[in-house]
């Protein structure tokens, strides 16, 4: 009984030596919703809970989620890594983890933690086995073994983009005393809109408010270190999907209790407001340091609090590749003033038309405004078409982001700066959002995205970064240099010569004529598609009446991957009226076909309605759907 008792009692010190070491953290996370909080200054907000946290703990100024929409925003989180460096940029699209790397969760259970999700995940990378002990509706943490310490997750999906327009809805704020923001109209749906997404952030606040209180009733208060955010931006149109401060500034509060103190960051006091900045990209180097273990070399971010919290960075970066069925490349750098944004497809609005976004009825009423040229010109700043190749703006005298800062004199050392930042970056990372997305898995096939990026056989990014920054930027002495890119043996750089005579339109057409004619047959499709559609869209009667065909052509899905038919019906849709003489021809194209992953496969057919006056479908990409009224009920 003794040599029982005595190895009972050492178990017991070990384990209760091992919980000492090891705090409980939790994440309560939220959906949608910028710093439109009390805490933040935000005087029509109604947020007690997290407001209260914020006063015994801290908040930080400046986070940004890095992607402006969920799935790219979570994919930055889960793997430590910006996802224009492992492929995961894409609005729901997959691809595979580097080689040699793991989702932060394995660390923490490797290291005695219980983790739980509860419960979405929506990540653009394949979940290796083993990530978390339970991810779903049911995960919590009362269910791990006694006295081990835990991470949780509970996000809330009350905030959701789906939800500000859900009607009918019992107003909890006024919307005639919401403030509009200079780049939307003042009108009853945009208050409507905005005043119901205040409501849904006071809902997500109670959540918070109702798992603390879960925490204090178990006495784990003490020993809980507790995380809150939101994943991107406001659900409003100009917030979500565009990665400018609106779109990817988010709240971020931490409470380390006394216990714990040590572990937070070197400013942390009660109260404090701090200027550090912060993005999701740190969340897993953060928690792993918090816990003792050092972050890997291939983990991208910084932590900034535990053991191994590294000082202060000078900047933080956005993103945007295709969301959902609509492409775009755009990268976005702030010091925390300032926030800079290079359009690589500068030829495409930010509004281009998603079609899960135009169910919010502020988009709708905002894109008629516009049509009937009843907009300011910050209100039409979203719809404009080209944007500009470069977006510079000040945030202490442009916090709405609609003053173009980038050609002014005064402001070009900033601009400077910022371009640096931003490419410095893209160098570090070697950034493979700058291939077309289906080159990308062709050249990734048999390894990773991040892994073929790596080598620069496979990938010569400091050449295509190259061409993609001489496409963009719509210099006239670019010119030579994109011709003669049309000889290249890559495909990536003849795609970016072909996207910039695009992009500089009739004037480019003309600079690069019997150029484009050539690359509209090239080997590779998406050279093909850039060339077919600069002649559709800027060539003569003739090359049009040859161009649409082949666009067509490439748009079918049964004799061409997903990535072409998307690539090709995106440009079609560009073209408007221009495209009428094969409208019959895109009623006969197949909707469905194979894919790599399901998660994208409905966006083929969300195009082909926007282009044949259909309504789209949205079960096929994981959108919360609207519930269907039972038969006879109203």
């Amino acid at each position: 009984m003794k040599l029982l008792s005595l190895v009972l009692s050492s178990f017991c010190i070990l384990h209760s030596s091992f919980a000492a070491d090891r705090p409980n953290i939790l994440w309560l996370t939220s959906e949608d919703h910028g710093p439109h909080m009390g805490c933040y200054g935000d005087t029509f907000a109604t947020t007690p809970n997290v407001d209260a946290l914020a006063a015994k703990g801290m908040l930080f100024k400046h986070a940004w989620s890095c992607g402006p929409v969920c799935a790219a925003a979570r994919t930055t989180i889960i793997a430590g890594m910006y996802p224009p460096s492992t492929g995961g940029e894409h609005m729901r699209s997959m691809t595979e983890m580097p080689k040699g790397t793991k989702m932060y969760p394995q660390f923490l259970r490797e290291a005695g933690y219980y983790c739980t999700n509860n419960s979405k995940e929506d990540y653009n990378l394949a979940k290796p086995e083993g990530v978390w002990d339970e991810s779903s509706g049911n995960a919590n943490w009362k269910k791990r073994k006694d006295g081990q310490p835990f991470f949780a997750i509970f996000n809330e999906t009350c905030s959701h983009e789906s939800q500000l327009r859900k009607r009918p809805h019992v107003a909890i704020h006024d919307p005639a005393k919401v403030r509009v923001p200079a780049y939307h109209p003042d009108t009853p749906e945009v208050r409507q809109d905005w005043a119901q997404y205040y409501d849904q952030v006071t809902l997500a606040d109670a959540s918070a408010g109702k798992r603390l209180k879960e925490l204090e009733e178990a006495g784990l208060a003490a020993d809980t270190i507790v995380f809150y955010y939101a994943d991107h931006g406001s659900g409003m149109p100009r917030n979500k999907r565009w990665p400018c401060n609106s779109g990817l500034q988010v709240p971020m509060v931490v409470y380390f209790p006394p216990n714990w103190k040590h572990l937070a960051p070197k400013e942390y006091r009660a109260g404090v407001k701090s200027d550090r900045l912060v993005s999701f990209v740190d969340l897993a180097p953060t928690l792993l340091s918090i816990i003792g273990v050092q972050p890997p070399e291939w983990m991208q971010g910084h932590a900034f609090a535990g053991k191994f919290q590294a000082e202060p960075q000078p900047f933080v970066y956005g993103f945007r590749g295709r969301m959902d069925e609509r492409i775009d490349t755009v990268r976005s750098v702030t010091d925390g003033r300032f926030v800079y944004l290079r359009n690589y497809m500068p030829h495409l609005s930010q509004a281009q038309h998603v079609s899960y976004q135009f169910e919010t009825p502020s988009t709708r009423v905002w894109r008629k405004l516009f049509d009937e040229g009843k907009l300011t010109p910050e209100q039409s700043l979203f719809w404009k078409e080209p944007k500009d190749a470069e977006e510079l703006y000040d945030l202490q005298s442009d916090p709405d982001e609609v003053h173009n800062l980038a050609a002014k004199p005064e402001h070009a050392e900033t601009l400077a700066k910022m371009r640096t930042a931003q490419e410095s970056l893209a160098l570090k990372i070697r950034d493979v959002g700058l291939l077309p997305e289906g080159e990308m898995h062709q050249r990734a096939e048999g390894t990773t995205p991040y892994d073929m990026a790596h080598d620069d056989k496979l990938y010569p990014f400091a050449r295509v970064l190259q061409a993609a920054g001489n496409a963009s930027s719509m210099k006239p002495d670019a010119i030579a240099d994109l011709k003669a890119g049309f000889s290249d043996n890559d495909n990536a750089i003849r795609y970016w010569s072909a996207m910039g005579i695009l992009i500089r339109g009739k004037d480019g057409l003309t600079a690069a004529h019997d150029e484009m004619i050539k690359a509209a047959k090239d080997s590779s499709t998406c050279v093909q598609i850039a060339a077919n559609w600069a002649l559709a869209k800027h060539g003569s009667d003739a090359e049009r009446a040859v161009a649409l065909p082949e666009l067509v052509k490439l748009a079918n899905w049964s004799q061409h991957n997903v990535f072409t038919a998307m690539s090709a019906l995106n440009a079609i849709g560009d073209l408007g009226d221009k495209a009428k003489p094969v409208a019959q021809q895109l009623k006969t194209l197949p909707a469905k076909g194979e894919s790599p992953d399901g998660r994208f496969s409905g966006y083929v057919a969300r195009l082909l309605a926007d282009l044949n006056g259909g309504k789209p479908a949205f079960e096929d990409a994981g959108e919360p759907q609207p519930k269907k009224k039972k038969k006879g009920k109203k």
